[in-house]
């Protein structure tokens, strides 16, 4: 059974929003956090989305997240925002590869995409202001992507645990 259009882009922009609220309420909570570090909460919805409507959409959610989340803190084509699509473009990335073609746990797959996430933004953040400094920084990057990453993957698994998965048909 396939859903109807409307019904569709009805739970994509349901995904999408709760991705930008989430986005939103982390910015706001981890400012005492060192190197703008977060917990990457936002990224549960692209693994949820990944999961039940496919890659087409997870691209579309993310990059709602991005746009229109900057736009609300008014960073929209700033530094912040290019930092953040650095890190959602590569962990987008990894995610699409590992959907496509490899078999891995959601939270291997979240500590992957949590790990390209922070590459990602270290790249813009070095083209950005001309430096390869930023290269001190990847080692504590990769420290606190594992155990975000595995954070993110455990709540994603419980949440798609709890989707029925038989009102979502893509």
């Amino acid at each position: 059974m396939k859903i109807s259009k409307t019904k569709h882009f009805v739970y994509v922009t349901l995904l999408a929003a709760m991705a930008i609220a989430i986005n939103l309420l982390e910015t706001m909570l981890t400012v005492s956090l060192p190197f703008g570090m977060r917990l990457g909460l936002a990224n549960i919805i692209a693994l949820i989305t990944i999961e039940i409507l496919g890659i087409q959409e997870m691209i579309v959610v993310n990059t709602m997240r991005v746009v229109i989340g900057n736009l609300l803190r008014g960073t929209i084509f700033g530094s912040t925002f290019w930092i953040s699509a650095g890190g959602v473009i590569l962990s987008s990335i990894v995610l699409i590869i590992i959907k496509k073609g490899l078999k891995m746990s959601m939270i291997s797959t979240s500590m992957l995409c949590a790990i390209g996430h922070s590459v990602g933004q270290v790249v813009i953040v070095m083209v950005l202001y001309k430096t390869a400094a930023m290269m001190t920084i990847v080692p504590l990057l990769l420290v606190t992507s594992i155990p975000t990453g595995i954070f993110t993957g455990i709540v994603a698994t419980q949440a798609l645990k709890r989707i029925d998965k038989n009102l979502i048909v893509r």
